[in-house]
């Protein structure tokens, strides 16, 4: 193996561990970087062993992490009775909770849900069910954007030592 394709296994190699760890973390994109990752091993060798129907299959997986993403805490508030003002209010919280990092990632939906839902409501008591509701539903999501992550990454290996 020349050395070119051993910078390049270790450049997808680190992309994919990488984008594991942003999988759990709101703000890396992590299910593209493994998908990234895949696509430059799957290069290496011309796409010999992995093609573009595997790794087709993959981009479908990546495309339901986002999904997934966007629908879990909304689908946890839901759960628990939260008002449409409260969905909204979850999705803006955590659009504006990314400009904070990590903390505010993870705090902004519920803080959105909880506001949105208390000004629908104007019950704290429920408000916090569905603010709670609302990061069930995210922990519920993290497990499967994870579980999504692994797959693509075992399809890839099943495909590339077969």
């Amino acid at each position: 193996m020349e050395w070119t394709a051993v910078v390049l296994w270790i450049l997808a190699v680190l992309l994919i561990v990488v984008g594991v760890g942003g999988t759990a973390l709101p703000v890396l994109p992590g299910a593209l970087m493994v998908f990234g990752g895949l696509v430059l091993a799957a290069s290496i060798d011309d796409f010999a062993r992995v093609g573009g129907w595997t790794l087709g299959l993959i981009g479908v997986l990546v495309a339901l992490t986002y999904a997934v993403d966007f629908g879990a805490s909304a689908l946890g508030a839901k759960r628990v009775g939260a008002s449409r003002r409260a969905l909204v209010g979850a999705v803006v919280g955590g659009v504006v909770g990314l400009f904070f990092g990590i903390p505010g990632a993870l705090v902004g939906p519920f803080v959105g849900a909880v506001i949105g839902e208390y000004t629908e409501q104007k019950n704290l008591t429920q408000a916090g069910r569905v603010g709670v509701g609302t990061w069930v539903g995210m922990a519920l999501g993290l497990a499967a954007k994870l579980a999504l992550v692994f797959t693509m990454i075992a399809i890839f290996v099943v495909a590339f030592v077969a």
